[in-house]
């Protein structure tokens, strides 16, 4: 089936096996009651990923364990993209949770002192 036609569907209701996510990117996937059917609920976590606020916990909870993060080590432990991870983390600066030190590819995050 092409997107537009599983779009139609989820908007009139008729399927409610796939789910629509994101905006400008739209990507579709099965939704959690046919993983449940398939008897593999946590599979539906583990396709649909981490959403903002659990990736910004992921994140406060890794640097308060080990002392500080990288861009990098941001995007393996949220599986982001490195562009992605960057944005991550400076929502996080730019709310006063971390600070960042250094420029580029030699910055890292700490908590706010």
């Amino acid at each position: 089936m092409v997107p537009e036609q599983l779009r139609r569907l989820i908007q009139q209701g008729e399927s409610m096996d796939v789910e629509l996510k994101g905006e400008a990117q739209r990507t579709y996937h099965l939704s959690a009651a046919t993983y449940r059917r398939l008897g593999e609920p946590s599979a539906y976590v583990h396709q649909r990923g981490f959403e903002p606020l659990q990736q910004e916990q992921m994140v406060l909870q890794y640097v308060q364990k080990y002392g500080r993060i990288t861009r990098a080590e941001a995007a393996e432990l949220c599986r982001l993209s490195p562009s992605q991870a960057y944005r991550l983390l400076q929502r996080l600066v730019k709310s006063g949770k971390l600070v960042q030190h250094g420029r580029k590819k030699g910055s890292w995050y700490e908590r706010q002192a």
